[in-house]
């Protein structure tokens, strides 16, 4: 069993499924979404993010650095992260909290004592546990069927969020210990999937097909991104495709925004995103419209 990298445990969640829920973010997914609002979950080792602007240029890091992967240049430090190793050293020689490392492994008792701190917020709210990422289905399987198992022996309502892209086998050993799935649709266009994501949607169509002739519970998750996958035409072939298809029980259509940009300048990674655009709440409302007069009644912005 190997253990995966978490990158956050959010305590409280209301947009992760039903009720209040505790949130648990995997580190690591085999898709490179151009908007991804959490650019530090794609790898699945841990990385350092970098706040230049806090640095002073001390040289604390650089000298502390047992890979000489940090310089200082200009005042301003310098990482070459083909040498880093993440192995924290730097982090606790910067004086102004400049530096930190994200993905921290958890043994899964670890992880059910940070969730069953939170067990009467379930009940009140009829809430529970979502395993999100990164990407969860991309994990070690025995190690998130053995956290699932424990979970529902505690009786906690488990949500999956998910992009699809993973390996049948593990849909098939999660499958009988989730109450939903939280499934992404992004784009029925296989070229833009793979020019916006970079990987085929073929895999992510026929997990999807397979959870719905298994009788799973589904939201469908569209991240509605203006210039990409905003058009009535994109939208309907979505609808065309979840009627004749899928059975769903609920759609939420998730609005782009750039909040989460500063994130790939602290990864020094470049942000793609600048071309998009955030769609309106009367276009948003149009979309919403398009999906209930086509059957989804059940269709929510955000969530």
């Amino acid at each position: 069993m190997r253990t995966p990298n978490v990158i956050n445990i959010q305590k409280f969640s209301v947009h992760d499924g039903d009720g209040i829920r505790t949130t648990i973010f995997f580190k690591g997914c085999y898709l490179n979404c151009w908007w991804c609002h959490n650019p530090e979950s794609q790898s699945f080792v841990p990385e350092v993010m970098i706040n230049t602007e806090k640095c002073t240029g001390c040289h604390a890091c650089e000298e502390v650095c047992p890979e000489k992967a940090i310089h200082i240049e200009n005042c301003k430090q310098c990482t070459d992260r083909t040498k880093c190793k993440a192995c924290s050293s730097c982090i606790d020689y910067c004086v102004n909290n400049a530096r930190e490392v994200v993905g921290k492994q958890y043994t899964i008792a670890e992880l059910m004592k940070e969730v069953d701190k939170d067990y009467m917020f379930y009940e009140e709210s009829f809430g529970g546990v979502t395993l999100s990422g990164g990407e969860v289905m991309a994990q070690d399987m025995e190690y998130i069927e053995e956290l699932l198992k424990k979970l529902k022996r505690k009786g906690y309502n488990v949500t999956i969020d998910t992009c699809g892209f993973a390996p049948q086998k593990n849909f098939a050993t999660v499958l009988p210990y989730v109450d939903t799935f939280l499934y992404d649709i992004k784009l029925m266009d296989d070229e833009k999937h793979k020019k916006y994501m970079g990987q085929s949607n073929e895999l992510i169509f026929t997990n999807l097909k397979y959870l719905s002739n298994h009788g799973a519970r589904i939201y469908i998750r569209i991240p509605v991104i203006g210039g990409v996958n905003d058009s009535d035409e994109e939208i309907q072939s979505i609808i065309s495709y979840l009627k004749g298809n899928i059975s769903v029980a609920q759609v939420n259509l998730l609005p782009y925004h750039d909040i989460a940009s500063s994130k790939y300048q602290r990864l020094d990674v470049t942000y793609k995103g600048q071309e998009f655009t955030v769609p309106s709440k009367e276009r948003m409302e149009e979309l919403k419209d398009m999906f209930q007069k086509n059957g989804f009644m059940n269709t929510k912005i955000g969530g």
